[in-house]
């Protein structure tokens, strides 16, 4: 009887031996390919766990060098720059980043006036404080007979001057850095120039940079730094530590208001458009701060 595959052809325990050799090898293949799957995927995860982590180190290494490689200038560290004339400025390393100012150390001598000053570029009363004693002070500073610690610090910033306080105020600190020589002819500009408090819409960079150059800080880097506002960081620093200094406290007023101005560590209370008043307490400071000594000035926080 035929079995219709002809005598030649597979027994039936071939037939079986046959499925399972073709069973066997689709399992092997089977395998081979759920191990290639495994590797690939493994290598995605490790990619990505590597991307990620990449990627996570940048912003972790962009956050903590931002935060401590933030720009303080030179010649600033007390938080001011300090003349000893009109044009020459002492010269200090920068407050290191995440450091605090360290006040300066003045020698009394009984007849040296040392004058510091916490002034905001777009302060209308700085601006008369600084018309009106401009000239005497220059004058005592080319004779010896006074130092000044000139403190840019920003309180009167708006939308509508966009922020001008603080930008003038790091132009400032861009001259300290670079031709700190120039300052006390900047900051006389700068309130030359200065904007309306209430209609003004403070000065571009550029109008800035044009009359900084004016006063004598002609620079690339002092052009740069005022473009790219290098020192705003270091201005809202400086502002805070100001503001929340007890010692700058108006003691009628219990804030912090600009022009602050102390003489050998005594506080000006009087007008600010009155350059005789000044003089003679300038003359009244330097007598009751006696000689012999040395003082820093603000002590406390």
């Amino acid at each position: 009887m035929s079995t219709g595959r002809g005598t030649t052809g597979p027994t039936k325990r071939d037939r079986r031996e046959e499925a399972r050799e073709t069973a066997r090898k689709m399992r092997e293949e089977a395998a081979r390919k759920a191990k290639r799957r495994k590797v690939v995927v493994q290598s995605s995860v490790i990619v990505g766990i590597v991307a990620v982590l990449a990627i996570v180190g940048v912003v972790v290494f962009t956050s903590v060098g931002g935060s401590t490689s933030a720009a303080n200038p030179k010649n600033m560290a007390s938080g001011g720059l300090l003349l000893t004339s009109s044009t020459k400025a002492t010269t200090t390393p920068a407050i290191p980043a995440g450091g605090k100012p360290t006040p300066t150390k003045m020698e009394l001598n009984g007849t040296t006036a040392h004058i510091q000053i916490w002034l905001d570029y777009q302060c209308p009363f700085c601006d008369q404080f600084e018309t009106t004693n401009n000239s005497q002070i220059k004058q005592w500073l080319d004779e010896g007979s006074a130092t000044l610690e000139i403190h840019p610090v920003a309180i009167l910033d708006s939308t509508q001057n966009k922020q001008y306080s603080t930008r003038a105020a790091a132009a400032a600190s861009c001259v300290a850095n670079s031709q700190p020589n120039t300052l006390f002819a900047v900051n006389a500009a700068l309130f030359a120039k200065q904007p309306d408090e209430q209609t003004g819409t403070g000065l571009t960079n550029a109008e800035i940079t044009t009359i900084v150059k004016g006063a004598g800080a002609d620079s690339k880097a002092v052009s740069d730094c005022i473009d790219k506002q290098t020192y705003a960081p270091f201005v809202t620093s400086m502002t805070q530590d100001a503001t929340g200094n007890s010692q700058l406290k108006n003691p009628t007023s219990g804030g912090f208001g600009t022009p602050t101005v102390f003489v050998n560590g005594e506080r000006y209370q009087g007008g600010f458009t009155d350059a005789t008043q000044f003089a003679a307490f300038k003359d009244a400071a330097v007598k009751d701060a006696g000689s012999n000594k040395t003082i820093t000035f603000p002590t406390t926080k």
